[in-house]
């Protein structure tokens, strides 16, 4: 029997995996932030619970419920059971997320890669429209972290290549992000 995950962030991009039965879906009470772990040498995407906070994000199947590749790639997380909406149906999911006492802030020593914000906001992009990508940036904290700006030479090994007009979308929701707007 297969399992789900909900993703959030770079899972949102179907380009970035193969999980079938992907579909767009929403999770109450959690909310994105970026975090740095001794796991990882650069920030990336966690949730931590909100109780006022909806997401939106996909939700798609682990077929045979095998999640040691999915666990693989997300190895810095763990997994919370959660029930994520897909239009008026619950479904039964995992969420991975760091756990608190392992998250840290970004640091300029662990900066966000620009990379990475482009395959996440690209998913958005393509799922829910610019006002995804908005939701994207308002229900993520930790808009301060120090950015690395590795698009020429991408250093996330799931890069995706962006239109201008996405690169144009990234570039103006970050910057209305860390100003605060």
């Amino acid at each position: 029997m297969a399992g789900h995950f909900f993703g959030y962030g770079s899972l949102v991009n179907r380009a970035t995996h193969a999980y079938p039965g992907a579909r767009p879906a929403e999770l109450s009470g959690w909310r994105r932030v970026w975090v740095h772990t001794p796991a990882r040498d650069l920030a990336f995407l966690s949730v931590r619970p909100d109780p006022a906070t909806r997401i939106e994000g996909l939700v798609a199947e682990v077929p045979g419920g095998d999640w040691a590749a999915l666990d693989a790639r997300e190895y810095a997380y763990r997994r919370h059971h959660v029930t994520a909406r897909t239009g008026d149906a619950a479904l039964p999911a995992q969420v991975y997320a760091v756990p608190g006492s392992e998250a840290a802030a970004p640091s300029p020593a662990h900066p966000i890669l620009l990379s990475y914000l482009d395959a996440v906001v690209q998913g958005f992009l393509g799922e829910y429209g610019e006002a995804g990508a908005e939701r994207f940036f308002a229900t993520t904290d930790g808009w301060e972290a120090p950015i690395l700006d590795d698009r020429a030479a991408p250093l996330y090994p799931r890069a995706r290549r962006l239109t201008r007009f996405e690169t144009g979308c990234v570039d103006a929701l970050l910057a209305a992000a860390r100003h605060g707007r």
